[in-house]
């Protein structure tokens, strides 16, 4: 299978209490590994890196609850988070897999790393902190002047404002016809968000699987000095620097591939 057949991914729809978890397979004979999108965002994210790995990694890429295709969920706590994984792993019959994270991802990476570590062969932190301080008012708190649906797509993308043109993008129809939606709830969003400020350090350190850390050097979210402390800290944990922001695989989509990649080859 070539690397763009791989990039063909196959969707399906997973029941987990009652709610849609929708995920994206790459597919191939490859070893698997899932891949975790931040908020804003959805599994379609890293379909340039499943291309990108070829017919040597099957990509997974779920959509997280509230995100995408899934279905909204009466809570985003890092328990209902992993609930969802650890649902989906055994739907795929996965009992191990590489996996990939950033920001909302790559918390939930390594937070089901250290209660699960037998599921994890190695772990790929997308320029996320192991700290991460609440400072009031929260980096994604502009949403909330986002509405959620409105009765056409061009009213959408108009009251989208400058994330119009990636939202629009993104956005899905109604499922009765009414309207189109944002692949995210902005109330949603900012409850989700507000659950990952705090310090993550003991997940971060309670496992020593393989691991690697990309940092984009002029991130908004991880500063350098925390990233040289997370690789010196931690165990078998490489560090790859890219000049971009927090939001590596869209700034720089060749140079995240090559450090994924590299890192791949390694294990």
């Amino acid at each position: 299978m070539s690397a763009t057949a791989t990039a063909r991914p196959a969707r399906a729809t997973l029941t987990v209490d009652g709610r849609a978890l929708s995920y994206l397979d790459f597919g191939g004979p490859g070893r698997p590994l899932v891949a975790l999108h931040g908020h804003l965002s959805e599994g379609a994210s890293f379909t340039a890196l499943a291309a990108a790995l070829g017919p040597q990694w099957r990509v997974i890429a779920p959509d997280q609850r509230g995100h995408g295709d899934s279905d909204r969920a009466p809570e985003y706590t890092r328990a209902g988070y992993l609930a969802d994984l650890f649902a989906l792993l055994g739907h795929l019959g996965i009992d191990r897999a590489v996996f990939l994270g950033h920001s909302l991802g790559a918390f939930n990476a390594y937070h089901l790393a250290a209660e699960r570590p037998e599921l994890v062969e190695a772990l790929i932190d997308v320029d996320t902190p192991a700290d991460l301080p609440d400072h009031g008012d929260g980096p994604l708190d502009f949403v909330l002047n986002l509405p959620y649906t409105a009765p056409t797509s061009e009213e959408l993308v108009a009251a989208c404002g400058p994330l119009a043109p990636f939202l629009g993008l993104v956005m899905r129809p109604l499922p009765d016809g009414s309207g189109w939606r944002l692949p995210f709830h902005p109330q949603d969003t900012v409850d989700s968000e507000t659950r990952v400020r705090g310090d993550h350090w003991r997940q971060w350190l309670a496992t020593d699987c393989p691991a690697l850390l990309i940092h984009g050097l002029r991130s908004q979210v991880l500063p350098e000095e925390q990233a040289r402390a997370m690789v010196a800290r931690r165990p078998h944990t490489a560090y790859r620097a890219l000049d971009t922001d927090h939001f590596v695989q869209q700034a720089d989509a060749e140079g995240f591939a090559a450090a994924v990649r590299e890192f791949l080859a390694t294990l």
